[in-house]
């Protein structure tokens, strides 16, 4: 018997499945090149403006295009406009976009068995591996950090319990061979369906839970049965409804999770990052005639 992905409980109870320390905000590695001129685009804000009214304006017929249209319209168009610094940025060429691949990977928390397994979209794929965020010591320290309790609930209380044929099962959804074997972003976008939908948390925790499935998946293929990694496995997320975006960084640190103590792997979020405050067409009024208005 096992418990497959839900995470009714948001961050905390992904935390709790991941064995996993929360640190607020993204490692200043990541953030700080942002701000280097030779990292930023040519035009940069027009150019993610007129990827925005391209999303929200332009790629539709219907006076109003669907969140789950724009969404997607205004993901692609950023990743385009990275991909435009490859001649700067080498290291952009060895990596690719794969979609809808499948991911299966399994753990032990206590007696219980857990699985994380599913399509959650978009991939950027790499021939490398990303680079670890903390060093052997920072690992090393994790050890002192206590796990938050959900007593007198239990963890898996709100978990889909389902029948497993198979205990071991850890796929990253790819051949052997591959030449892009290193999992280095994923994109995730809100669903539409009103029956699937989750609340920001939960998103949240969705996020934390496929970058966890996705590294322990290759530490396996990697390492096998070794427990605490000498070399960690990054991997990094981006969720967004078409206007808000959820930055993550995960930093799997060990592969045993059965018990508390013991060193932790690590998570960096940085939450509802406001990319423009709104955009709609609103109708401008000019001598009796009635022309459309873009804004955002």
């Amino acid at each position: 018997m096992g418990f497959i992905h839900r995470y009714m409980q948001g961050v905390r109870q992904a935390l709790w499945l991941t064995k996993s320390s929360l640190i607020h905000g993204l490692p200043s590695h990541i953030t700080s090149p942002a701000a280097v001129p030779e990292n930023q685009l040519l035009n940069q804000d027009e150019r993610v403006q007129n990827a925005i009214k391209h999303a929200r304006f332009w790629d539709t017929t219907e006076p109003r295009p669907k969140k789950e249209k724009y969404s997607n319209t205004l993901l692609h168009n950023l990743l385009h406009l990275c991909a435009t610094l490859q001649p700067t940025h080498p290291a952009i060429g060895r990596r690719i976009l794969a979609e809808n691949y499948s991911l299966a990977a399994s753990w032990k928390r206590g007696d219980d068995l857990f699985q994380v397994r599913g399509q959650n979209g978009l991939l950027h794929c790499s021939m490398d591996p990303l680079p670890r965020v903390c060093g052997e010591t920072e690992v090393l320290e994790t050890s002192d950090q206590i796990l938050e309790s959900f007593y007198p609930v239990s963890p898996t209380i709100d978990l889909q319990q389902v029948n497993v044929y198979k205990e071991e099962i850890n796929c990253s959804g790819f051949r052997e061979g591959y030449p892009y074997p290193h999992a280095h972003t994923l994109y995730f976008l809100e669903t539409p369906d009103s029956n699937s939908k989750l609340r920001p948390e939960q998103f949240r925790a969705k996020m934390i839970m496929f970058t966890f499935g996705n590294a322990l998946a290759r530490a396996h293929k990697l390492y096998g049965t070794q427990s605490v990694l000498e070399h960690p496995i990054t991997v990094q997320a981006v969720g967004t409804n078409g206007r808000i975006f959820q930055f993550l960084v995960f930093q799997l640190n060990t592969t045993d999770l059965s018990e508390d103590d013991g060193i932790k792997n690590q998570v960096w979020l940085e939450e509802d990052v406001e990319l423009y405050d709104f955009a709609k067409v609103r109708p401008l009024i000019k001598r009796k005639e009635v022309k459309h208005l873009e804004m955002f």
